[in-house]
C-alpha cells in the first residue's frame, strides 16, 4: 500500500453570520469516482462509497473528522496542522460532496485570512492503497484503499492556463503533487516567451501534460 493524494479545485469559499460571529466553510466536490482524474487514476464508486460511508460512521458522526493545510505527506492526522473540521460528505452523481467548517486554530486562522483577502482553494484527498493497472492501460485504485481524509486545503493551478502564470510569474515551485525541477521550469518559460499568442494556449497544455508526466 502506499500514500495516494487527488486534487481538486474550485471548492466554493463560505461566511455565514451566526450571533454576530463570522463562521467560514468550504463546500463543493470533495472526490470524483468512474473516471480517469488527471493523475491517471481511477477510483471504482463502490470503493469510495464504502469509504465515505465509513468515515462518516467512524469520523464525521464523532466529531474528528480533520483536514490539514497543504500536502501532508503521512497517511495520519497532524493536529497541530489542522484547519478545518468536515461536517458534510456525501456522494451526488458519481461524485462526493462535501462541506468543511473552518476552525479557530492557527492553520485555520491562516485560511481565514486568505479567505478574507480573496483566495480560491482546491482539496486534495488523502488515503492509503494499491494501485493496479487494468488491462485497458488504465490505473484502477484497488479494493484495499483506506480514505484518511477526504478534503486538505490546498492552492493549486487550476488549468494549464494558470500553470503558465505561475512560470511566467517566477513561481519556481508549482505544487500539484510533486513540482518541476529548476532546469524544466526554466526550458518552459523560454519555451513560452518565444511561443506567438496564438500557439500559447496549446503549448500552455503541452507543458502543463509534461508537468503532470514527471509526478
Amino acid at each position: 500500500m502506499k500514500l495516494i493524494t487527488e486534487t481538486l479545485e474550485h471548492v466554493s469559499c463560505l461566511t455565514e453570520e451566526v450571533e454576530g460571529k463570522k463562521k467560514y466553510f468550504i463546500e463543493g466536490i470533495f472526490m470524483q469516482s468512474n473516471m480517469p482524474n488527471r493523475n491517471g487514476r481511477t477510483y471504482a464508486f463502490d470503493i469510495l462509497n464504502r469509504e465515505v460511508q465509513r468515515y462518516n460512521t467512524d469520523y464525521v458522526q464523532q466529531g474528528r473528522a480533520f483536514g490539514e493545510l497543504g500536502h501532508p505527506d503521512t497517511p495520519s492526522i497532524c493536529l497541530e496542522r489542522v484547519s478545518h473540521i468536515i461536517k458534510e460528505l456525501h456522494a451526488d452523481g458519481t461524485n462526493f460532496y462535501g462541506k468543511a467548517k473552518i476552525m479557530d486554530t492557527p492553520y485555520g486562522q491562516i485560511v481565514k485570512n486568505l479567505i478574507d483577502e480573496g483566495a480560491k482553494f482546491g482539496v486534495s484527498s488523502r488515503g492509503m492503497g494499491s494501485v493496479i493497472r487494468s488491462s485497458r492501460g488504465i490505473d484502477e485504485v484497488g479494493q484495499d484503499y483506506h480514505l484518511v481524509t477526504p478534503a486538505d486545503i490546498v492552492a493549486d493551478p487550476s488549468a494549464p492556463q494558470a500553470f503558465v502564470r505561475g512560470l511566467c510569474e517566477n513561481k519556481e515551485w508549482i505544487f500539484v503533487e510533486g513540482r518541476f525541477v529548476e532546469q524544466d521550469i526554466e526550458r518552459a518559460k523560454k519555451q513560452i516567451k518565444r511561443a506567438s499568442q496564438k500557439d500559447l494556449e496549446a503549448l500552455g497544455i503541452q507543458v502543463f501534460e509534461s508537468f503532470l508526466g514527471k509526478l
